[in-house]
């Protein structure tokens, strides 16, 4: 009976090593990809399960749901323009700053050069106040510019009321007795002291 060469064993049984040793790096790459695979799918469930259970949020100002009354936009939107989230914080600076000595005007009544040179001027209409600081200025005129109107190329910059083209533009159909003024608003605007502008008088509310 004769035995294969012992040189042949040793390079037979050093070929499985090195089979073996090549497999185990194989191994640990398929755990590794097993892993962030069930890690991604576990993310994604997470996020879906999240989603499917968040409360529905509904706009106040155009939805209502079936039990609830229905919303009455006007006192919820009261001033011309609905003002969006971005801009709130600019509206509540102008209105701290220039509707407490006087009435506040809507933005669209007036041009945005207007509103800009009126931000930045000491001399407000004889008298002298103190500007606001370039940080709420430029909230307040982010919110002024968006809900104004550019005024035409040449067209004179008005600084009154009954100067401004865009005033009547917002009143067609109204002929004013007299000369308008900041305290004329209320007359018609029985809550332009509180900002609200859609809200008119008895007067006016069938007016077509």
């Amino acid at each position: 009976m004769s035995y294969p060469p012992k040189r042949h064993f040793r390079l037979h049984r050093y070929a499985l090593k090195r089979a073996a040793g090549h497999s185990r790096p194989n191994r640990r790459r398929s755990v590794l990809v097993l892993l962030i695979l069930l890690l991604l799918w576990s993310l994604c469930l997470g996020i879906g399960l999240a989603q499917a259970t968040e409360p529905r949020q509904i706009d106040t100002l155009t939805q209502a749901s079936p039990a609830s009354k229905p919303v009455d936009t006007t006192a919820a939107i009261g001033t011309v323009d609905v003002v969006s989230e971005r801009y709130q914080a600019g509206q509540t600076l102008y209105l701290e700053n220039c509707a407490t000595c006087h009435l506040g005007l809507p933005p669209a009544v007036m041009p945005s050069e207007t509103w800009r040179q009126l931000l930045q001027d000491s001399q407000h209409y004889g008298a002298e106040i103190k500007p606001l600081d370039e940080f709420e200025r430029q909230i307040a005129w982010q919110y002024l510019r968006q809900y104004s109107r550019p005024h035409m190329a040449g067209e004179s910059i008005p600084y009154r009321v009954y100067q401004s083209r865009f005033f009547k533009s917002l009143h067609p159909r109204v002929k004013f007795a007299q000369r308008v003024n900041l305290n004329g608003c209320i007359s018609c605007h029985p809550g332009a002291d509180k900002y609200d502008f859609r809200s008119l008088s008895a007067e006016w509310q069938n007016a077509p």
